[in-house]
């Protein structure tokens, strides 16, 4: 591999891993705009026909599973698609955008702990620790308002620390699908499971939001703005990024670029909501940063070593989530 490529595989996905922060900001503004599972319908009607044509052009059909794969593949879109994306959409009418960018930075982090309780996987101590400071950056960020005075401060403060359980119950949702990820047999291509879980997420999410009367709601133009971003940018646009990144460079290397997801979202939040960045969410952006360069470091070793701990489920692919 020339250097030239390994750069270019660095670019794309740092690009991709920036669309993946900048999610947080379009999902603040469709939290405020429309409903959660009617935005979830919404943004997988424009997110499957895409997949479905780029699978057509890249010549792949649909992986044939068994009745128990196809179970899982259901529990899988109905966590890390539907449950993903209707809990960070609730999560993001209470919190921040930053403070949300800064609990899904840490997935890395929480999906080596899923697989550790879960699995009974044994990590090394750089797994463990980076495990450790995104535990501390997570509880930093969600306890940071705690100190507001005034019946109307801590109120506000409360329906923040609610919104940011939400959107780390977001990020188990998403270690979930990585852990049932780990249960399928049958070969399955990123492009193939990205279409699947965006075809059956459009499925899970329908029934849901038709409950949600669509046909009566008003569709704010930001809102909608701000599914279609979802939908075309961060999802289709930063799989095609990921992949064509991901194959020109280390799987440790490729993972070690999460750690652009809590900065892109802070760097987002600021510009586009105006939010300011306070002290207490750059130390917890700092954990956040050190837990993945140091799920990087574990991957590096455990490869060298020749070990196959945790090596599935140190990066979880920026997919149809």
């Amino acid at each position: 591999m020339t250097f030239s490529s390994r750069l270019m595989g660095y670019f794309f996905c740092t690009l991709a891993m920036i669309g993946v922060g900048s999610t947080v900001v379009a999902s603040k503004l469709i939290a405020h705009g429309l409903p959660p599972f009617t935005a979830t319908a919404m943004r997988f009607a424009l997110a499957f026909p895409l997949f479905l044509l780029a699978m057509k052009l890249m010549g792949e059909t649909w992986p044939r599973v068994s009745a128990r794969e196809a179970l899982l593949l259901v529990l899988q879109s109905g966590s890390g698609s539907v449950g993903y994306t209707v809990l960070l959409l609730s999560g993001m009418r209470l919190t921040s955008a930053a403070d949300a960018g800064v609990i899904a930075g840490s997935l890395p982090a929480v999906a080596a702990l899923v697989a550790i309780v879960a699995l009974r996987e044994r990590p090394g101590a750089l797994t463990l620790g980076a495990v450790a400071l995104a535990t501390v950056g997570v509880f930093v960020c969600t306890m940071h308002g705690g100190d507001a005075s005034g019946s109307a401060a801590k109120g506000a403060s409360s329906s923040m620390l609610l919104g940011n359980v939400f959107v780390l119950l977001a990020v188990l949702c998403e270690a979930l699908f990585i852990l049932l990820g780990k249960r399928l047999r049958t070969p399955v291509s990123p492009l193939q499971m990205s279409t699947l879980m965006s075809g059956i997420g459009l499925a899970l999410s329908l029934v849901p939001a038709l409950i949600e009367r669509p046909w009566i709601l008003h569709y704010e133009r930001m809102a909608v703005a701000g599914v279609i971003y979802y939908a075309l940018v961060p999802t289709v646009g930063g799989f095609m990024l990921w992949f064509a990144g991901a194959e020109r460079i280390a799987g440790a290397q490729a993972g070690a670029l999460t750690a652009f997801v809590p900065i892109s979202a802070a760097a987002f939040a600021a510009l586009v909501l105006h939010e300011a960045i306070g002290p207490a969410q750059w130390w917890a952006i700092a954990c956040v940063l050190g837990a993945v360069l140091l799920i990087a470091c574990d991957g590096v070793r455990l490869r060298g070593n020749g070990a196959s701990s945790l090596k599935r489920s140190e990066y979880p692919r920026p997919r149809c989530r």
